[in-house]
């Protein structure tokens, strides 16, 4: 058994642990003498405290994130309290920041801030030996140079069912503050030459997907060019690469690589956040927004890419109607996906600084979402969430993808962003949660607003079962065909679980 494990809780099964597999990789001697463990925040502390334990570890090590602080709190008190003497150590991104530490960094033996990749070796080699160490450890930053390529821990079942994250580059040169790579060191590139052979080798093993962590890959030019390059000379069929872009940052050299991509090949996640000039110069972004509207326009009209644009609700300084405006141009500017994301107090950020000012009050509770601003009460961010959510169900989702134009782009309300905002209300009325509503209930909503609203009940129809054909469905969905039956008077009144067990 193993000596050593590294474990974490992901937020999904596809999800991979790429943090684990660095830390893995850069064991050295001690590599054959660790092993990883993957859970999901699905399952129950209990079951994991239990699957980690069976072993009898010495060391087990923790990555601890915002999708994961609460389950791991609960694992690690439960670790302690069956299994005292099992050395925890934790690490990553909600316990690198000494000034802002959560509960659970008192509850471990050692805490590792900032990029564990050599710090944990040595930590294990010290703890194996017999050697004390601090409770809190700072790690000093790696170069990427000194650093083992990760990717042979992936497996081929990893290889076959889950996201590969890659990265060519740490750090970002922006400090926006609502962000952690704000309090980051600057761009630090991995060699690139070995960075593809590494890559050369997960492509012979089979892998087609790959997911660049960099958080500004279209910043070096030289570098961007020479991964499309080369992906664009391996490529095979079904692969699928995803980046994140600096917006306003396409040059010609990128551009010609871009286009030589099939259509659907290529996703880049791009970071508007907000149009707002005075929002943009607080929080201390730059943004060209003249180049970012041409370079959006150059990728829908002349490539493939498929572009999910990022956009922060609850910005210090930016009320409703700047949040409609700035939805409604990006809504113009066509991008596949508007992920529509609301302000997270993220640990170690200098966003914090704008509280008193602007009133901030974020969730004390993992994600740390505010609840409410000097410009946005606590109901008016209420529904903003819960516009958030609907609009990943119906636009991002592309279920909709005919008749969700006809939504937006009603005189009705007055813009996309309004339109958008009575549906979410009308939802929000008849079901009363963000979660378990059917494409069916989703369609029929989406028709009887519609309807209300004067839209030609059969050209509605007709988008409607296109949209659903689409996605995938075989038969009309009923609000779409004759009245269903009602269900006769003795089953009606049974719950599911019964009906199922009823003739």
């Amino acid at each position: 058994m193993s000596e050593i494990l590294l474990a974490t809780l992901n937020s999904r099964y596809i999800h991979t642990a790429f943090g684990l597999r660095c830390l893995h990789a850069n064991l050295g001697d001690l590599r054959g003498r660790a092993a990883i463990r993957e859970f999901d925040i699905k399952q129950r502390p209990v079951d994991i405290a239990e699957a980690l334990l069976a072993g009898t570890p010495r060391i087990i090590g923790l990555g601890i994130y915002i999708w994961n602080i609460e389950p791991a709190t609960a694992l690690v008190e439960l670790l302690k309290q069956v299994s005292p003497a099992t050395l925890i150590v934790l690490g990553g991104p909600e316990v690198s920041y000494p000034t802002d530490l959560p509960a659970i960094a008192a509850l471990a033996d050692h805490v590792i801030t900032g990029e564990a990749d050599l710090a944990f070796a040595g930590l294990c080699r010290d703890l194996l030996a017999g050697i004390t160490r601090p409770q809190l450890i700072t790690a000093p930053l790696p170069a990427p140079g000194e650093l083992a390529f990760p990717y042979d821990t992936y497996t081929d079942e990893d290889l076959a069912h889950r996201v590969l994250y890659v990265e060519a580059s740490r750090g970002c040169p922006f400090a926006c503050e609502f962000c952690l790579s704000s309090v980051n060191q600057p761009v630090r590139d991995f060699p690139l030459d070995g960075f593809l052979a590494e890559m050369e080798r997960l492509i012979a093993r089979g892998a087609r997907t790959f997911k660049f962590l960099d958080r500004t890959f279209n910043l070096d030019l030289r570098t961007g060019t020479a991964i499309l390059r080369f992906f664009h000379e391996h490529w095979q069929p079904g692969m699928f690469l995803h980046f994140e872009m600096i917006p306003d940052r396409f040059p010609e050299g990128l551009r010609e690589w871009i286009v030589r991509f099939p259509p659907g090949a290529l996703q880049f996640e791009v970071g508007i956040q907000t149009f707002n000039p005075e929002v943009t110069a607080r929080i201390n972004r730059r943004q060209n927004i003249a180049k970012l509207e041409d370079n959006l326009g150059f990728l829908k009209h002349h490539t493939g890419v498929h572009v999910h644009a990022d956009l922060i609700l609850g910005l210090p300084g930016e009320n409703l109607a700047s949040i409609a405006a700035g939805f409604d141009r990006l809504w113009q500017l066509g991008p596949q996906e508007i992920q529509v994301g609301i302000l997270k107090r993220l640990r170690g950020t200098p966003i914090i600084r704008h509280d008193r000012e602007f009133a901030m009050v974020y969730s004390p509770r993992a994600p740390y979402e505010l609840l409410s601003n000097r410009d946005l009460d606590f109901p008016s961010m209420q529904r903003l969430k819960r516009f958030a959510r609907y609009w990943d169900m119906v636009a991002n989702s592309g279920r909709f993808r005919l008749t969700l134009p006809v939504l937006l782009e009603h005189p009705r309300q007055g813009s996309a962003f309004h339109n958008f905002m009575a549906f979410s209300d009308l939802l929000h009325t008849h079901h009363g949660r963000q979660h378990g509503i059917s494409p069916e209930n989703l369609g029929a909503r989406l028709l009887q607003i519609l309807t209300t609203w004067g839209v030609p009940t059969s050209p509605l129809r007709e988008s409607l079962r296109a949209d659903h054909q689409a996605a995938g469905t075989r038969n009309p969905p009923a609000y779409l065909s004759a009245k269903a039956a009602p269900a006769t008077a003795s089953k009606a009144s049974l719950n599911r679980r019964q009906q199922r067990h009823a003739d």
